[in-house]
């Protein structure tokens, strides 16, 4: 199923990221990242999930380098 979610990434690298959602997301989902800029808009993959009351806790994995995406000019 399409769902979108705006979510603050917690921490990020050229290929990991982690997140809070409330989307019932699990491990091996794919998934789409995107900014509000459009600057990212890359698919990642499901490789860790915690869950929580309320919300899971996803690290998701880039399907490929992505260098660059968190600093800002």
């Amino acid at each position: 199923a399409d769902f979108s979610e705006s979510t603050i990434i917690e921490f990020g690298t050229s290929r990991e990221l982690l997140f809070a959602t409330k989307a019932p997301l699990e491990f091996g989902d794919q998934l789409r990242v995107r900014n509000c800029d459009g600057s990212l808009d890359e698919p990642a993959s499901v490789v860790a999930v915690q869950y929580q009351p309320g919300k899971t806790l996803v690290a998701a994995r880039f399907k490929r380098d992505v260098p660059n995406w968190i600093v800002k000019s």
